[in-house]
């Protein structure tokens, strides 16, 4: 079975509107990452691994990339997020940036 993943329900699985705004905001995501169609069908799974980590995947507006971001602060709390989304990094060849001091990513694109 062959999983395409358009800007459209792309927006709808992260919960975002269909306005015209956002769909030219998620193309310019998709446009600006590397090697996105190679890894974009797992970007769900990974959402749905976080979310019971208290993370979460949404369209930065600061940058042309998706990120990941988790709410908790405590080491304990943030330590399995880590681990999840960087087994999750190494298995799909995805690289990820971390922000300085948060508890937030980039998905950069496919090695």
């Amino acid at each position: 079975m062959h999983i395409q993943i358009t800007p459209e329900n792309l927006l709808i699985q992260l919960g975002y509107p269909e306005t015209p705004a956002m769909m030219t905001q998620m193309k310019e995501i998709i446009a600006h990452t590397k090697g996105f169609e190679g890894f974009s069908k797992h970007i769900l799974s990974l959402q749905d691994t976080l979310r019971h980590h208290g993370g979460y995947i949404a369209m930065s507006n600061s940058s042309h990339y998706l990120k990941i971001k988790t709410e908790h602060s405590r080491a304990e709390e943030v330590e399995p997020f880590v681990q999840a989304l960087e087994a999750w990094g190494e298995k799909y060849k995805v690289t990820l940036k971390k922000v300085e001091g948060k508890h937030t990513f980039y998905i950069l694109g496919q090695a």
